[in-house]
């Protein structure tokens, strides 16, 4: 002030104008920095970042644009792989002469194994490697597998000399020695690669949408439903193109193939990492935590609960350590798991200093194991499912091995090629779920997804159990065909029995539509209600399911032919290579039941299942959009 008076005393106003000029602008400048930190702020991205390690920022990463690499990615990795579970029956049994439930429970026990190491892959995903690297690595791995099963079928020496299995005047060498040991180790291979796909490129894709944003969230779950679409599109090129080339221009082709598509599958993935949202690993194990909760439960089950769950351990939220975690509330469900959070007297006084996290557990830790084992129950009752599945890619293409492929006189359907009717099928229902149904539907449940999670998944068991029910239906069909033709012992391949291939495609239909309903149903579910730290492993509750369901099918054979082998003629229900003096139907019929059985479970499973997280209603969206714009407008309010 005295120097603003000893300027006006002398006249100076010009000087007074450029210094109040000044003021404003400095004013201004502090306006605009503090606007656009501000803005900056809110583009960021909780917990994600970009391939160089810094934070991750909305419209500059993630969204839909990102996903768009890995669904094409996806699709060539199915490309090259799917044709292999329903043709690597015919390749083991018609060039390395297996017989065809070995074939069969050979194929089921590669598959159960590509999905149970997806458990491996997951813990290490979140613990240390980073599911884009999963990723990575994963399909470089498959590159290698199918380079060993290229080699090996495309020299003769290495598998066993031409023979047909189904001939019974002749005697047919089966692989064996370094042969076989370079058969599986391809095979298996191809299923630790395919695993860590399974594993980490679903859950990758669902980080790059943010829960919290209710847009993103329900781009989310149309995310789901293009992986499916994805998948089918790579199954359609692989169940023609690819099965086509396997059977009639030779195996060492097709694999080739298969290798040369992972291998552009590879180069589209990496092509997108400018603009993924990369998930942070911790070093730390969500699954490890959760082994702590139990055995700090059992330890400490002789312990009281407090009188006020208040007094059950928690992390200081304010400490810097905290800053970064993750906070649930208590809730009284599975009670005695709360024994892991009890403190002693002495750890009370020095919790930070004497904690042991095998003794004592957060609360937190505590809510997120009770989150996993409730989801259990909806887990086991989708095992019977993948059973279901396993059949479709083993015994029907051994069924349509018999018949006769013919769709022109000039040209054959390979059996193997048949689920491309549920596969093409797909591709026009998946959009039409998404674009159409899911609007509709929403109108009337509230629900941004349409239909709840659970409902999408016993929609999906019901039509498993009807699949199988016109799968028995067909076999007794097929069976008249040739018992009323005399052709009973007729060789497959060489004396087709009159009755077209396409009758195996109803019930490939209707199993179809049950995978759009249940799988992604599943994936969706264990995803949005699992903690933030056990994304991938929440995921893999999918792929362990579908592992067990698989092994539980090999079981399921090899009880079934001891069952019944003495009471059948042919030495069991499934027994032998003659496909036609088997029981098949009768064990489509068990499945059936079983399905039956298990869907009834599964009702009051799924009754009595409480979400997690709330599911929003469209008002509730719209709400929480009118929340986020009035947010926007106070704070450029606030910054003026």
């Amino acid at each position: 002030m005295p120097v603003l008076k000893a300027l006006l005393e002398n006249g100076d106003a010009v000087y007074i104008n450029e210094l109040h000029s000044f003021i404003q602008l400095k004013a201004f400048l502090v306006d605009i920095a503090t606007q656009e930190e501000l803005a900056l702020m809110e583009q960021l991205v909780e917990g994600k970042v970009d391939w160089k390690g810094r934070p991750a920022r909305r419209g500059k990463h993630g969204g839909v644009k990102s996903v768009f690499p890995m669904l094409v990615s996806f699709a060539f990795e199915n490309m090259a792989t799917f044709c292999l579970s329903v043709n690597f029956v015919t390749y083991l049994s018609g060039v390395m002469h297996y017989d065809i439930s070995d074939s069969a429970n050979h194929v089921t026990n590669y598959m159960g194994t590509s999905f149970i190491l997806a458990i491996i892959v997951a813990y290490l995903t979140d613990s240390h490697l980073g599911r884009y690297k999963a990723v990575i690595l994963s399909l470089s791995i498959e590159f290698l597998g199918l380079g060993l099963l290229t080699i090996q079928a495309h020299y003769p020496k290495l598998k066993p000399p031409p023979c047909n299995i189904f001939d019974p005047t002749t005697k047919c060498k089966q692989v064996d020695g370094r042969n076989s040991v370079l058969l599986f180790a391809g095979m298996y291979a191809l299923a630790l690669g395919a695993s860590g796909v399974k594993a980490s490129l679903p859950t990758h894709g669902a980080d790059q949408f943010d829960e919290k944003d209710p847009k993103e969230a329900q781009q989310m779950s149309s995310f789901f439903n293009w992986l499916l679409l994805a998948l089918s599109t790579g199954a359609a090129v692989s169940l023609t193109l690819i099965v086509w080339i396997e059977v009639y221009k030779g195996w060492d082709k097709g694999f080739g193939l298969s290798a040369i598509a992972i291998f552009v599958s590879i180069v589209v993935f990496s092509a997108g990492f400018p603009r993924y949202r990369i998930h942070v690993t911790k070093g730390s194990s969500a699954m490890t935590e959760l082994v702590q909760v139990y055995v700090a439960a059992v330890r400490n089950r002789k312990l009281k609960h407090p009188d006020n769950d208040v007094e059950l351990y928690e992390m200081n939220k304010d400490k810097e350590d905290a800053l970064e975690q993750e906070f649930l509330p208590h809730t009284q469900g599975f009670r005695w798991l709360d024994k892991a959070a009890i403190q002693t007297s002495t750890e009370i006084e020095h919790a930070e200093k004497l904690k042991n996290p095998w003794k004592l557990c957060r609360v937190t830790q505590v809510e997120n194991a009770k989150i996993i084992l409730g989801m259990v129950p909806v887990f086991l009752c989708t095992i019977i499912m993948t059973l279901c599945l396993a059949q479709l890619q083993t015994f029907s293409i051994q069924q349509g091995a018999t018949m006769d492929t013919r769709i022109t006189n000039s040209f054959n359907i390979p059996p193997a090629s048949l689920p491309i009717i549920p596969i093409v099928s797909l591709l026009v229902l998946i959009p039409a779920y998404d674009v159409f149904f899911v609007p509709f539907a929403r109108k009337f449940t509230g629900i941004p997804t349409g239909i709840t999670h659970l409902q999408r998944v016993g929609v999906g068991l019901v039509l498993s159990c009807l699949s199988m029910a016109a799968a028995a239906i067909f076999e007794v069909k097929r069976k008249g065909v040739a018992r009323d033709n005399n052709m009973l012992d007729a060789i497959p391949g060489l004396q087709p029995l009159p009755i077209n291939v396409f009758w195996l495609s109803i019930h490939f239909f209707i199993f179809g539509i049950a995978d759009m309903f249940t799988y992604v149903g599943l994936l969706e579910f264990f995803y949005s209600e699992a903690p933030r730290g056990l994304k991938s492993i929440s995921t893999c509750f999918l792929w362990s399911s579908m592992a067990l369901g698989f092994f539980l099918s090999t079981i399921l054979v090899q009880i079934t032919n001891a069952v019944t082998k003495n009471i059948t003629a042919s030495g069991g229900w499934l027994a032998g290579n003659n496909i036609n003096r088997n029981h098949l139907n009768l064990f489509y019929w068990l499945l059936s039941l079983m399905s039956l059985i298990n869907f009834v479970i599964y009702l009051f499973v799924s009754k009595n299942y409480k979400y997690r997280s709330h599911i929003l209603s469209d008002d509730e969206v719209d709400s929480k959009l009118r929340e986020l714009n009035d947010l926007g407008a106070d704070v450029e309010s606030l910054s003026r």
